[in-house]
This record gives structure tokens, C-alpha cells and sequence, in this order.
């Protein structure tokens, strides 16, 4: 370990997720998320690339983005950020990095979640396991689109379902593989893409992603669903509720997870699309 190390906090007053698709797509380095809803990155490399890209980011979107960058003594930070990740009891499953023992009454689910977004934390990725623990089945076919850390999938075939995920970026497909092998579960089939690419039909299809994206893929999105089949929508902040749901107004809602500002939209397919 280096004498020192960098430390960028990253903290956009909005669209936190945009930022965090970017930070994730251009870093290698660990990234931890505050409960202030900041983004930090620690190197022991210089992350003025990085900052700069993000000033330049913001500035493009005309979103205000409080950046604090700073070189600090080494500590042992690594073990400092294990201590503040807490597991997640989120239903019937609970939810863990490595280095916290299991549940045995409950399903265990093992992620760390420096490897990718999505260790159950996040209001969407809480109540989209929510969603799943009462609607996915066992031996239903399920796809997860935009499958980032694997969670939402992995959670999926430990209900019993055959999964397939996919994701436009072959880093979250290679972090999800690895994290079905060290969960003892096997995803049935993947591709680098989107919904689009899918050459079956499914029972339960998920869509954690951001509301225009949902928006943009949403006649791909009902196409791959199965007659009287379940679509879990989820990313969406409350703001755009009404746009996702004209979207998907030739589905049935069957239920609305609201958690801070942030939904979660179960619907049904009832008829042929």
C-alpha cells in the first residue's frame, strides 16, 4: 500500500443514476455510494482524468455536481468501507457481502458490492427483490434486462425460475456469471445486448433501469412477455411515473412499490399485444 491515495466524492443535486452508469463505465477501481447520495472513488493513481470528465459530463446536462477531490494519507480503507456495508433483510432473503456469515432460515444471497451496482441497498433493487419474493415462481422463465450485479437474477433462480439476463455491458454479464457461481446457481443462457436480442418468450420479465430507457424499449419489453405473464418495472423516480405508465397502459398494474422517491410498477399481461 502506497503513503497516499485519491480520493474523488462525486454528489449530482440530480439524475444520481446517470452518473453513476457513467462512473461505473469508464473506472476499475472500488466505488462506494453514501447515504447523501454521493458517489466516491479512491485510487491510488491520479483521478484527474476522471474529474474532469465528470465537470465536463455535468456541465453537458446542465446538472449542478458538488465535486470534492483530495490526496490523503493511507488507511486501511479498504477494511474501512467492509465495515459500513451492512446485509439486507429484504423478505424472505438476506442479502450479504463474503465477509458476513449467513442466514440459515433465510435465502442467501452473496454479493459484494464493490464488484458492480446492486447489492440490495438501493430503494429499487430493495423492492424490485420484493417483487420478485411474491410473484416469480418456481420454473418460471424469466429474463433480467440490464442485469448489472446479477442480484435481481440470482434472487430469481433461487425461487426455482430458469434464468437468462442481459446487459449492453460485457463487465456487469462477466460480474453477474461470477456471481451466480459463487451463489451455486447457473444462469441459463446470456448475451450482451438488450431485450430486443431475446429469442424467447418469458413468464416474469425484469427492467431495473432508468424510466427513458424503459420508456425507449417498452414494445420490446411487452413483446417478450408471455400470455398472462408478469413485467417488473423498476429505476423510476416518481416524477416520471405517468410516462412509464402511458408507456405500458396495455398491461394491467397489479402493483406499485413506492420507496422514497423512487417506484417500483408490477404489471400483467392479459392479451396478446
Amino acid at each position: 500500500m502506497t503513503k497516499e491515495y485519491f480520493e474523488l466524492e462525486i454528489k449530482p443535486k440530480k439524475d444520481y443514476e446517470v452518473f453513476l452508469d457513467l462512473i461505473e463505465s469508464i473506472i476499475d477501481d472500488t466505488i462506494e455510494e453514501s447515504e447523501e447520495k454521493s458517489i466516491i472513488i479512491r485510487s491510488e493513481e491520479s483521478l484527474d482524468d476522471i474529474k474532469s470528465a465528470i465537470v465536463k459530463f455535468s456541465e453537458a446536462l446542465n446538472i449542478e455536481c458538488e465535486i470534492s477531490y483530495e490526496k490523503k494519507d493511507s488507511v486501511d480503507w479498504i477494511k474501512n468501507y467492509q465495515d459500513s456495508i451492512k446485509p439486507v433483510l429484504i423478505g424472505s432473503f438476506y442479502i450479504r457481502p463474503s465477509w458476513e456469515k449467513s442466514i440459515d432460515d433465510k435465502i442467501n444471497i452473496l454479493i459484494d458490492p464493490a464488484l458492480a451496482f446492486g447489492s440490495g441497498h438501493h430503494e429499487t433493487t430493495s423492492s424490485c427483490i420484493e417483487a420478485i419474493d411474491k410473484y416469480v415462481k418456481k420454473d418460471d422463465e424469466l429474463l433480467d434486462v440490464g442485469t448489472g450485479s446479477g442480484i435481481l437474477a440470482i434472487a430469481s433462480s433461487k425461487k426455482g425460475a430458469k434464468v437468462d439476463i442481459c446487459d449492453t455491458d460485457s463487465i456487469c454479464i462477466d460480474s453477474s456469471i461470477s456471481n451466480f457461481k459463487i451463489n451455486n446457481e447457473r444462469v441459463n443462457n446470456f448475451w450482451i445486448g438488450s431485450v430486443n436480442n431475446a429469442k424467447n418468450k418469458y413468464d416474469v420479465v425484469i427492467a431495473n433501469i432508468i424510466a427513458d430507457i424503459l420508456v425507449m424499449i417498452s414494445n420490446d419489453l411487452k413483446t417478450s412477455i408471455k400470455e398472462d405473464g408478469t413485467l417488473i418495472l423498476s429505476g423510476i423516480l416518481d416524477k416520471y411515473e405517468n410516462r412509464v405508465k402511458n408507456s405500458f397502459n396495455d398491461l394491467v398494474l397489479k402493483e406499485r412499490i413506492q420507496k422514497n422517491e423512487w417506484l417500483t410498477l408490477i404489471f400483467k399481461k392479459t392479451k396478446e399485444i
